[in-house]
């Protein structure tokens, strides 16, 4: 039996990717950087980089957020897709950008402490500050 794949893309198709294998449970951040390049929460899985294939790379932009941290966006809509730690070989790739079903469930918000004052979280989902 072959592994599983799961695809998706940016919002006008110029960069789509593909991840082969099971997709560990996202996690949703509320960080200020995450809450400004998303527009509300980031929500995203990490990938081991042997296992995500990207089509249109040429059409990613990466934008030094940190020191230790990029994150990929689309040239032409700007769709941002990839948060991606300087010198590891992972990338965390956007919930909202898969195509459906993802077969996860979300597995914890981290950095509560920072979330817009607009929302609560009230989904049971455990959340580290």
């Amino acid at each position: 039996m072959s592994d599983p794949q799961y695809s998706g893309s940016c919002l006008c198709g110029a960069v789509r990717f593909v991840v082969t294998g099971d997709l560990k449970a996202p996690d949703a951040c509320h960080c200020s950087q995450c809450r400004r390049v998303s527009g509300h929460v980031w929500a995203s899985t990490d990938v081991p980089d042997d296992r995500l294939t990207v089509i249109g790379e040429d059409q990613v932009r990466w934008f030094q957020s940190s020191a230790q941290v990029r994150r990929g966006f689309c040239a032409t809509c700007g769709s941002a897709l990839f948060w991606k730690p300087i010198h590891q070989p992972r990338t965390a790739v956007a919930m909202g950008a898969f195509d459906m079903p993802t077969d996860t469930h979300l597995e914890m918000h981290i950095f509560v402490c920072d979330k817009g004052d607009y929302y609560d979280i009230a989904d049971g989902v455990p959340q580290e500050s």
